[in-house]
């Protein structure tokens, strides 16, 4: 078992290193959209590279959380464009009204920014999140920063690990279990602690 993750490990740093920053921000578009490609064969074995002194930290960081957040908008455009009319239209036979649409997309006013936050904390739902905040017309800008902010989070979590591992990455999979559980802690913090903002607020 240990050799095969070895070959593997080595076969996605490769693959990885071949393609290089571009590379990177391609897939992780394709992770940040619909496309189910997983973040952790890309941006560990990049900060390994980075470890090893053939390609830049900073760089990759860039280039991952560049792709992040080029991904979670193209869904964001889809959900806009798409998204809301279908809604709109079909809705009515999923038990759908105008109604809680209009309620999400007050919701999301609110509170969107830090729902996208969190969101991109979560496994599966980071790739997701992007749709509702579309559906209900987010303001952009708000969506890019916080997008950027937990995609950011997430993107240098991943890269870090590949990077402090060193040669020792057939590790990775130990440790990426350890690290999920961490970041749905922390999301289940930023919204806990976001709860009694409001309470003491006065807010809903």
């Amino acid at each position: 078992m240990t050799g095969m993750l070895t070959e593997i490990t080595a076969w996605l740093v490769n693959t990885v290193g071949r393609m290089g920053y571009t590379g990177i921000t391609a897939l992780m578009f394709l992770e940040s959209s619909f496309f189910p490609f997983p973040s952790e064969v890309v941006m560990p074995p990049a900060g390994y590279l980075a470890w090893k002194g053939e390609m830049s930290l900073w760089a990759v960081l860039a280039a991952g959380i560049a792709g992040s957040v080029l991904g979670a908008m193209f869904n964001y455009w889809v959900a806009v464009k798409l998204g809301r009319p279908l809604l709109l239209k079909y809705g009515k036979y999923f038990f759908i009204s105008e109604e809680s649409v209009a309620r999400a997309d007050a919701f999301f006013l609110r509170h969107g920014h830090v729902s996208t936050l969190v969101g991109r904390l979560l496994p599966v739902i980071r790739q997701y999140i992007s749709l509702p905040a579309g559906i209900a017309r987010m303001p952009l800008g708000t969506f890019t920063a916080f997008t950027a902010l937990g995609a950011g989070a997430w993107v240098t979590v991943l890269t870090f690990l590949g990077y402090l591992l060193g040669e020792h990455q057939e590790f990775l999979t130990r440790y990426l279990h350890i690290i999920t559980l961490g970041c749905v802690g922390a999301a289940a913090l930023i919204a806990g602690g976001y709860i009694l903002w409001l309470r003491r607020r006065g807010g809903h």
